[in-house]
């Protein structure tokens, strides 16, 4: 049982926990953060939160689980707010895809890497946010990755991965440059060539009609287009090198396909598609 939860940043991904462990019934209290007082006020009529504060070092008071669910960008002034505030015994989490750069926060200020954190990422989401996108569900029958440092306690890692437990998910353990890596691949490049490709054809003189008769494969793709610019341009710079190479080896991978279409190979062509149609339905289909 988390007696208090401290849960700052209270939009689709902060809000889902708290609604998960309240519908398990394995949290007594959760106060948000943030600074938008239209959404904290929506959280707390949703039965999100049971009270807010705009200011992290009062959220954190009191609390035994804190969950970070801030943009990266923000991620070392949170941080920041909350030092010297917690309560002894509190564990401190955080929900953030790069955790290369979340450690670099961490040790950052708190001069070194405390037992009491630990590294999180929960591998679901929507293009949607604020807490009215919240939903208990979310975390069902999904992956949430751990990357705890070499300094971080045991039971400080317990207690998160029952928290995620208890949300319905799976929780897998990485190193930090595994996972950066995994999710540069993953998550992160098909966020940017959803953004380039809208964007791209958006800036077509003929966008209008290109819209208007987009069927649902361009609707699919570009789902989440329509994700926060701000969180997932901080996400690209968190994640740069890795995704840098992964940008390079795709482009790569296009001017061979464009060379293949060049030329009219059509068993070229075939080959590529054949390969991903199996790849794609024995590693995401296929998976249970």
């Amino acid at each position: 049982m988390i007696e208090r939860l401290a849960v700052i940043g209270v939009g689709l991904i902060g809000g889902s926990v708290a609604l998960a462990l309240r519908e398990a019934g394995m949290v007594k209290e959760v106060v948000g953060c943030g600074r938008s007082l239209e959404n904290l006020q929506k959280a707390q009529s949703l039965g999100i939160i049971d009270h807010f504060t705009h200011e992290v070092s009062i959220a954190v008071q009191g609390a035994d689980m804190v969950l970070l669910a801030v943009p990266l960008g923000a991620m070392r002034a949170t941080l920041q707010a909350l030092h010297g505030h917690l309560s002894k015994g509190a564990v401190v989490t955080d929900a953030g895809s790069v955790k290369g750069s979340v450690i670099d926060d961490v040790k950052a200020v708190f001069a070194g890497m405390p037992d009491f954190f630990v590294p999180g990422h929960p591998i679901a989401g929507t293009e949607q946010s604020g807490a009215e996108a919240a939903f208990s569900s979310l975390y069902q029958n999904r992956r949430v990755i751990l990357t705890p440092m070499p300094e971080t306690a045991d039971e400080a890692v317990r207690r998160v991965k029952q928290m995620w437990c208890q949300c319905g998910a799976e929780v897998t353990r990485m190193t930090v440059a595994h996972h950066d890596e995994i999710l540069a691949a993953t998550s992160h490049l098909p966020h940017m060539l959803a953004f380039s490709l809208v964007d791209s054809l958006a800036r077509l003189k003929e966008n209008d009609e290109i819209f208007r008769y987009a069927a649902g494969g361009f609707r699919d793709f570009t789902r989440i287009a329509s994700s926060n610019p701000v969180m997932w341009r901080d996400i690209c710079l968190a994640n740069q090198q890795a995704l840098s190479a992964m940008l390079t080896r795709f482009a790569d991978e296009l001017h061979l396909l464009a060379a293949t279409l060049e030329k009219g190979d059509g068993e070229g062509l075939l080959t590529i598609f054949e390969r991903a149609k199996k790849a794609r339905d024995r590693y995401i289909d296929g998976v249970q």
